[in-house]
């Protein structure tokens, strides 16, 4: 019986969130920037294809996506701007180059369905976060519009008036 459990216990200790038998999801990257800059009306989880050097950046949390948008082009969605720096380990010849494009995988009918938004009612695909979902590297596409400036002003006296009432709270808390 003692074996049983310490082969179940170590099963545990390896299924951590970037390997393949791992239910858990492990964030890499976030784009901060695109809540700030866009009305998010939609998210879409798609795949990215990489090669070996860009998975283990990625798995090293080595991903900026601030300046990063999605085109779809001849029916295929592509990752343009979004930085993956190169891997330390790997010689100067086997590394990627860290801005290049790179394929998002998704199904036709949602290429499809992008492609009719971004025409129709003039909406951005901007990639939202990127994590590892089961030792693969994925990325959160959201439909999104532009906001104003006014609106971003907004959404910052909103954040702000949340924050001192949040700090009244508090205050009144700690002294009870």
């Amino acid at each position: 019986m003692p074996a049983a459990t310490s082969a179940s216990n170590e099963k545990n200790i390896k299924a951590e969130a970037g390997d393949t038998n791992s239910t858990k999801i492990k964030d890499v990257a976030s784009n901060r920037k695109a809540y700030h800059d866009y009305f998010i009306e939609e998210k879409i989880e798609a795949g990215v294809v990489l090669s070996g050097t860009e998975i283990k950046s990625v798995r090293d949390g080595r991903v900026n996506l601030r300046d990063s948008y999605v085109r779809i082009e001849n029916g295929e969605a592509w990752l343009w701007n979004a930085h993956i720096s190169s891997y330390d380990h790997a010689g100067k010849y086997f590394n990627h180059v860290p801005t290049r494009s790179r394929k998002l995988l998704l199904h036709k009918n949602e290429i499809r369905k992008l492609q009719m938004q971004t025409k129709a009612k003039g909406l951005t695909l901007v990639p939202l976060r990127m994590y590892l979902k089961r030792g693969k590297a994925k990325i959160e596409v959201g439909t999104a519009q532009g906001k104003k400036n006014y609106d971003k002003r907004n959404a910052l006296a909103e954040r702000d008036a949340n924050r001192e009432m949040d700090r009244a709270v508090k205050a009144v808390n700690y002294r009870d």
